[in-house]
């Protein structure tokens, strides 16, 4: 039962390739996952389209940086393109409840270091992982890993996004269809989001977090661990905090990714406060000047400004356009371009 979904062809080379110890593992592991309804869910779901594909660990395809890994899946399910498995990949990971911040950064890194050359892998979740799929998609493709099955959008919200990766780039799960996400499904699905990827870059993330959980498959994976810097004071990053203590990259823009996984950077970049100080007007460049990363106040900034409340309210709505700032609870905080 637990083959019987393979093509006839794959199912003839699990026996062909493998020793009878490995198809009894092979089969062990499925048939705790796969029940009949499952079955009719993955032959109705690989005819729903060309692009998708079941992929065996005994295949020569299946991706080398995951046969070593602790626990290697057994099977993938694949939807979109392929052959960006052989890709160099970074993660990027962070909060489900992404401040502003934490939101931009994940935009502009994964923007540039798709432009860069490298394909940004996430979770497919909201906050951090959602904005960094959409930030990569601008300039290329995304490969999301999912907890759940492949025919299956968790959240429901980001239904369209999930069906924008499988055109234009590729989803991966080693869930068959019909799967629903759980909660335990979260911490093997990021063995394998860090085991494709040469490094992870945790954008924002508490101690206790899922993020900090892939952060340590890929220490114990061989694979770099980087993160974005943060205030002392804001506990949404005091993960990150303790990955720079213990060691992880300390990153500031998208070069220090690149010089971090060894890959020379192919255009000019600056980083998000070389962007800051060219924005806007010269009105607004001395208004942003009294925003922090942290929240402000209107009435601090209308102190710090000595501009009235009205030219302030004003300016701060365009740069809130211009995506320099943005409104949150207790004032506004200073971002980067989008």
């Amino acid at each position: 039962m637990a083959l019987s979904w393979l093509p006839a062809d794959q199912r003839r080379s699990v026996f062909k390739q493998s020793s009878f110890a490995a198809v009894r593992l092979f089969i062990a592991d499925f048939v705790k996952q796969v029940r009949p309804r499952q079955v009719q869910l993955t032959e109705s779901w690989l005819a729903g389209h060309s692009k998708r594909r079941i992929m065996h660990w005994f295949e020569a395809d299946f991706p080398e940086r995951l046969r070593t890994i602790k626990r290697p899946p057994l099977v993938l399910f694949l939807a979109g393109n392929v052959e960006l498995l052989e890709r160099p990949q970074l993660a990027i990971v962070g909060s489900r409840k992404a401040s502003a911040v934490a939101q931009t950064n994940a935009d502009y890194f994964a923007e540039q270091l798709t432009q860069a050359g490298l394909l940004i892998s996430s979770g497919l979740a909201q906050g951090v992982d959602k904005h960094a799929h959409q930030g990569a998609l601008r300039n290329g493709p995304t490969l999301a890993v999912l907890g759940n099955g492949p025919d299956i959008a968790s959240p429901k919200r980001n239904q369209q996004l999930q069906q924008q990766i499988e055109q234009a780039g590729l989803v991966v799960t080693e869930y068959p269809p019909g799967t629903p996400s759980k909660t335990e499904h979260f911490p093997l699905r990021n063995r394998i989001l860090s085991g494709l990827a040469k490094g992870v870059l945790v954008i924002e993330a508490q101690p206790r977090s899922g993020s900090l959980n892939t952060a340590r498959h890929a220490l114990e994976q061989g694979r770099s661990v980087m993160a974005l810097p943060g205030s002392i004071w804001d506990a949404q990053v005091s993960g990150n905090l303790q990955l720079l203590r213990q060691g992880a990259t300390l990153v500031r823009d998208a070069n220090d990714v690149l010089h971090e996984l060894n890959l020379e950077p192919c255009y000019q970049q600056g980083s998000l406060l070389d962007e800051n100080k060219s924005a806007g007007s010269l009105a607004n460049q001395q208004l942003l000047a009294n925003v922090g990363y942290e929240a402000t106040s209107l009435d601090t900034i209308v102190a710090r400004s000595g501009l009235p409340v009205a030219v302030v309210s004003e300016q701060l709505v365009l740069l809130e356009l211009e995506g320099r700032v943005a409104s949150i609870a207790g004032g506004f905080i200073k971002v980067g371009r989008r």
